[in-house]
Formats: C-alpha cells, structure tokens, sequence
C-alpha cells in the first residue's frame, strides 16, 4: 500500500479510519478537474485535515484501486463521523447534493423565469433586459416562441448548473413527451401537427385542474375547430392580458383584439398559452367522444358539459348566476326548459 511498515502503518491507518473533526455537518464543493491532493489541500484549510492526514489520505487514494482520478466535482455533504477513507468513496461516488426546482403545470415562461432567476442554487447567466426571443436564441432554438415548450416537472441538478442548462433540459423533456404523445394521437384530429396539439393542450391545461375532465375539454375544443365555431375559452383571453390581469374579465377584455382572444379569432391561438402537462398532452391528441360543445365551470374546478345552447344557457343560469343574483336567476331561467344541470 505504502512505503511505511509496523508503527507507522498503524498511525496511517489510524489516520484514515478516525472520524473527521467535525461537530456538524459540512458541505464541500469538488472543482471540475480538480485532483486528489487539490482536494487535500482544501481539507487542510479547512482544518479537516492535518498535514499527516492529508498525506495519508493522498497516498491511500492512489493506491486504492487506482480511482483517484474519478473524484468527480459537485458539492458534496460531509455527515459527522465520516472518516478519510469514507470520503475518498463518497467523492469518487459522485453522489453530489441534488438541489430541485419545479415547475407546476399550467404555468406560463414568465412564472418559470421568475422562479429560475429566485433559485439560490442556479447560476444566473440570462441578462434579466434580455427578452424572449434573444433567451430562446441563448437556448439554441432561436425564432421559436418560448410558450409551452418548457416540461412541467420537478427537476434534480448539482450545484453551479446555469440557468441556461436547466431550461434546456426543459425544452428536451417537452420534446421526448409532446413526441410520444403525438405518436399515439387518434383519427381525425382537428390540429394537424405536433405543434399545434402542443397550443390544444395548453388550453386544456388551463381550463381544469381535474384530472378525468381533460379528455373531454379536449373533445369539446376539437368538436368547436371541426365545426369552424370561435373556442370561446377563457384562459386564452387572461393570457392575451398578461400582468394586466386582475382576477376578473370584463366586457371589454372579451372584445380585445389580440391574436390570443379566441372570443374574436376562430382556431388556436398563435402560440401555447402555458406549460402543459402529461396527461393535458395525451387528452389533446386522443379528445373524449361525443357531442358536446359547451362547458361552464361547476366551482371546485369541475364542470358541466352541454350538447344544446339552451342546455349549456340553462347550467349558466345555475351555475354562474344564481348565486349573484335570485331575481336574474329567476327571470332568465324562465327562458328556457329546465335541464339536467338544474331539475334537481
């Protein structure tokens, strides 16, 4: 092993045996290409290790199965009670701290920047002047709007990972999954590439939290394209308001003449309008059967789906007016036959 024999073997050994002289625990950062007595060095400034130590600990690691050029960098925790030569196999391990960020489906590139530019842990090389474009372009997917093509997960990543880094394996995973989605898309569809079944689950992402139901969002918005029929559907028009959006949609918002209000534009809109998820991906390109073509918000995130006007106007009523009001309740449902949505 080493030049040395009888007692001094022992003092070695001892040396690379003891526990560290540590009372908590350590966290300790390995510099790419850095090399065993680098790091050995580092231990001694800290005061993990003395002189002999370091020397002891230099030596065995050469030795031991020659490794020591495997030290792989990241940042590493150091428990308490951990010894020289338990660390030498935590560092060539490359079990370095994983720290994690996620993104929530439904959220839009300015919550996912947002929540990037706030990591502690994140390298921060994107210029916060920079628009999207020019982020798209530091990206290498320049000309592409940033919308939607960003995997809603939660991701693992070492210490020193750059923002740009993380954003790209989003875009790889939103790639890999829109991929496999599209592969197993139905007949019929009314979007005719992946691209635009990416914007479909968008809308589908934003219009319910509740799982069941996406198929047959997804059934209703298909049926409203094949028809040629306005997707009349909200989240488009809160999206077309950005940070202006207070809570509520006005009159006003519904006549806005941007390309993302589907109040006023027939089809999808130009872009994605959120980060969709998994199974928002699938429902998008396998749409539920049938023949509705309304939904109205039930509260709690569920919905009421209708295949008339006077049905879907009727579950209006019940759902959206009543409670604000008893005597338009009253008056408007006297306009139309009871339905399903209010005969209980």
């Amino acid at each position: 092993m080493m030049a040395v024999g009888g007692a001094g073997y022992w003092i070695y050994e001892h040396r690379l045996t003891a526990p560290l002289p540590i009372h908590n625990d350590r966290h300790y950062t390995v510099k790419p290409n850095a090399t065993v007595r680098e790091v050995a060095m580092d231990f001694m400034e800290e005061e993990l290790f003395d002189y002999p130590t370091a020397f002891a600990w230099v030596s065995w690691a050469r030795w031991w199965e020659k490794k020591a050029h495997l030290i792989k960098a990241g940042e590493y925790l150091i428990p308490v009670g951990t010894t020289p030569k338990q660390l030498f196999k935590i560092l060539i391990a490359g079990k370095a701290i994983q720290h994690t960020l996620t993104i929530p489906e439904g959220w839009n590139f300015r919550q996912v920047m947002a929540a990037i530019r706030k990591h502690p842990k994140l390298v921060q090389t994107l210029d916060k002047k920079l628009d999207n474009a020019e982020i798209m372009s530091k990206l290498g997917h320049p000309d592409k709007h940033p919308e939607g093509r960003f995997y809603p997960d939660t991701y693992h990543f070492p210490t020193d990972t750059t923002d740009v880094e993380f954003l790209q394996r989003a875009i790889e995973m939103m790639k890999i999954e829109l991929k496999a989605a599209w592969e197993k898309r139905g007949e019929n569809l009314p979007v005719k590439t992946d691209y635009e079944a990416l914007i479909l689950a968008s809308i589908v992402e934003k219009e319910t939290g509740v799982a069941e139901e996406r198929p047959r969002i997804a059934g209703v918005f298909a049926r409203r394209l094949q028809k040629n029929m306005l997707l009349q559907t909200d989240p488009t028009v809160i999206y077309a308001l950005g940070e202006t959006y207070d809570g509520n949609i006005r009159l006003q918002d519904l006549k806005n003449k941007s390309p993302y209000n589907t109040y006023v534009h027939k089809g999808l809109p130009p872009t994605p309008i959120a980060m969709p998820g998994r199974a928002s991906l699938y429902a998008a390109v396998n749409p539920a059967e049938g023949d509705e073509i309304f939904f109205v918000a039930k509260g709690k995130g569920s919905h009421y789906f209708s295949a008339t006007y006077k049905e879907h106007a009727c579950a209006v009523i019940e759902y959206q007016l009543k409670e604000k009001s008893s005597r338009k309740y009253e008056r408007q449902c006297r306009k139309y036959p009871r339905c399903a949505a209010c005969s209980s």
